[in-house]
């Protein structure tokens, strides 16, 4: 089935207490669901969440896919983004979109996002999907990385402009992301998850380094847990064997829990 007008419509709306609007899109189907939580500056119309969508539909399974505050469609300022506001939104789509268990897949930062709100939403989460999963990365990956005068930047300015090689815009980082992501720190006291975890992760990814997959193999409580490492894999994974890959890990852990 090749049918791609649920993809290319309009998204549907779904409204916040504050005011805000969350963007997406939700795909009727057979349980287990699945809902895809892209990345840092991602939108819902990438690569992955429209080919995994386009899965799900042949197979006849539920899916959702949708934009953060400040992301895509929704409404908000990136600039004004962090963890927490990124984290209520997608437990916001869990509990008012999807229905019954589900598989939640996440993409870098959404890897993050996803193990929070499977932390706020135990019961709901039949199992997860780790596509170079970012978890703890504000602290981890961004401050400590950064220089001085880069962190001089943040302090003083409130933002800093990262080049990007991903798109002409550079990523917007702002200084109340960073100590905000302090709040939801989850690799050093372990993850308290029994459900399966499934992790793609490139170990060409210059972003999200392979070794930081293996740091969240070891803090997660379950025991059913496996970590795929592409050779050649990018940060990304967007190529036709990665998404087939995913679809795959996906289809399969979804019979798997059903």
């Amino acid at each position: 089935m090749n049918d791609t007008s649920k993809i290319d419509a309009q998204p549907d709306i779904l409204a916040r207490p504050d005011g805000q609007t969350i963007a997406y899109h939700a795909w009727p189907g057979k349980s287990p669901g699945v809902i895809f939580l892209g990345g840092f500056m991602s939108d819902m119309t990438g690569t992955k969440a429209c080919a995994l969508e386009q899965a799900c539909r042949d197979e006849g399974r539920a899916f959702v896919r949708f934009d953060y505050f400040g992301h895509g469609q929704s409404s908000g300022g990136f600039v004004d983004g962090t963890i927490g506001r990124w984290k209520d939104d997608a437990v916001a789509v869990l509990d008012e979109v999807a229905q019954g268990p589900q598989i939640m897949v996440g993409s870098s930062m959404g890897g993050w996002i996803m193990l929070l709100t499977a932390l706020a939403r135990k019961d709901r989460i039949a199992g997860l999907v780790g596509i170079a999963p970012a978890p703890d990365f504000t602290r981890s990956l961004m401050w400590e990385d950064f220089n001085d005068e880069i962190r001089a930047t943040l302090k003083r300015d409130g933002v800093y402009h990262e080049p990007s090689e991903y798109s002409d815009e550079p990523y917007t980082i702002a200084y109340n992301l960073i100590e905000e992501g302090d709040n939801h720190m989850i690799l050093e006291e372990g993850i308290d998850l029994d459900c399966p975890v499934r992790i793609l992760q490139g170990m060409q990814d210059p972003d999200v380094p392979w070794e930081h997959a293996l740091k969240l193999v070891a803090a997660l409580k379950s025991n059913d847990v496996t970590l795929n490492l592409n050779k050649s894999g990018d940060h990304r994974l967007s190529e036709p064997d990665d998404i087939e890959r995913l679809v795959r890990t996906v289809e399969t852990l979804c019979r798997q829990v059903s």
